[in-house]
């Protein structure tokens, strides 16, 4: 059996030089955590972190049938988009089970970009060519040629500030810039997936040390902190953000996983699986996606039973001790009647069933995020 290759970021050799335990992810040689996962999720809500995403995928769609193309494609309606604006979206198949979530940019009149998760590159960048116009549009895939990192935090702004030449104050929550950081070229966006404040910079491979440096010597009067994929994961948890291969796959469909809200049935021109999403809310979903709280020690883990009245209805999804509540969360889907708050649940820890219960979401409600 062949060794898997794995793919190294642009910033993988400063990584290991700061001592981070690396980990194989979605094909990538990533930093999950270079101390403490609790201190680095600490720093991101109290001050400011940085992550190596460079995993990420990015498509970019050109010409006069560039909407059209991610229209076909997409669930929300990217028509609504100005020049500069994002949305978050989905793709589906012809069931309307999600493909994936992601995140599409308006770059330029007839110039989009779809940023998709790292493990479903090659499977999306597939989808999309099935469904592309036969002309009038161009994609191209520039995912390896991309550094991205995630600048997250309450001083996100103020870090960034002294190295950036656009006015950050002046980007509202999702749109971008293109601008300059530390004199690199740079699409410079304010999403996340924190529940924090922050910003998103893109720029070109070869100017990833260059561009980590100016940041983390920009960062060192704010209090900045490397930051890897498992706080990523417990600070997005905490704000009940899916996951792709999680909460959400191909398995589950946007109306039961909590995502309604970026369907878009009645835009012109419809969408892969726009029929069945239609079945979907005309007859409402038998389940959803919720998130629940154990209320005695035990931490959930993805793949454990969730049981209601003694018998196993689901499974947790994902699942872990928040760091900032101190308890255990997760999601998991459950029967529509089994969804209101405070119902009560057992989670299946070690032989053991834990009591837990639904709960309000987001679970964490203090973040510095202003939409």
């Amino acid at each position: 059996m062949e060794e898997e290759v794995l793919k190294r970021t642009g910033f993988a050799d400063v990584h290991e030089r700061l001592g981070a335990k690396m980990v194989p992810f979605a094909g990538w040689w990533m930093p999950v955590r270079y101390g403490s996962i609790k201190e680095e999720h600490r720093a991101v809500r109290e001050r400011v972190g940085v992550f190596d995403v460079s995993h990420m995928g990015e498509f970019v769609f050109d010409g006069p049938r560039a909407l059209e193309a991610v229209q076909r494609v997409t669930t929300n309606d990217a028509s609504a988009l100005e020049v500069d604006q994002a949305q978050y979206s989905t793709m589906t198949n012809p069931d309307g089970g999600i493909v994936d979530d992601c995140v599409v940019y308006r770059l330029g009149p007839e110039r989009y970009m779809m940023v998709v998760n790292a493990a479903n590159v090659a499977r999306d960048l597939s989808h999309v060519n099935d469904h592309l116009p036969r002309d009038g549009v161009s994609l191209e895939d520039r995912s390896d040629a991309i550094s991205l990192l995630a600048v997250q935090g309450p001083r996100a702004e103020e870090t960034l500030a002294p190295i950036v030449d656009v006015e950050l104050g002046e980007i509202p929550f999702y749109w971008k810039r293109d601008g300059r950081v530390a004199g690199v070229e740079a699409v410079i966006s304010r999403t996340g997936y924190t529940g924090e404040d922050g910003f998103e910079l893109y720029f070109d491979r070869d100017a990833s040390v260059e561009v980590w440096e100016a940041i983390t010597a920009a960062g060192a009067s704010t209090g900045l902190q490397p930051a890897g994929l498992g706080a990523r994961d417990t600070l997005r948890l905490e704000m009940k953000y899916a996951l792709y291969g999680h909460d959400i796959d191909e398995s589950t469909n946007p109306y039961e996983a909590g995502l309604g809200w970026i369907v878009k049935l009645e835009k012109e021109g419809g969408f892969v699986g726009q029929e069945a999403l239609a079945r979907v809310k005309a007859e409402g979903p038998s389940r959803k996606l919720v998130g629940f709280r154990t209320t005695e020690r035990g931490i959930p883990r993805p793949g454990y039973r969730v049981m209601v009245g003694g018998e196993a209805v689901s499974e947790v999804r994902s699942g872990t001790t928040s760091p900032s509540l101190g308890y255990g969360i997760g999601t998991c889907y459950l029967p529509v009647d089994h969804t209101r708050p405070g119902t009560s649940l057992g989670v299946e820890i070690r032989g053991s069933e834990v009591d837990a219960e639904v709960a309000k979401t987001p679970f964490y409600t203090e973040g510095s995020l202003k939409r």
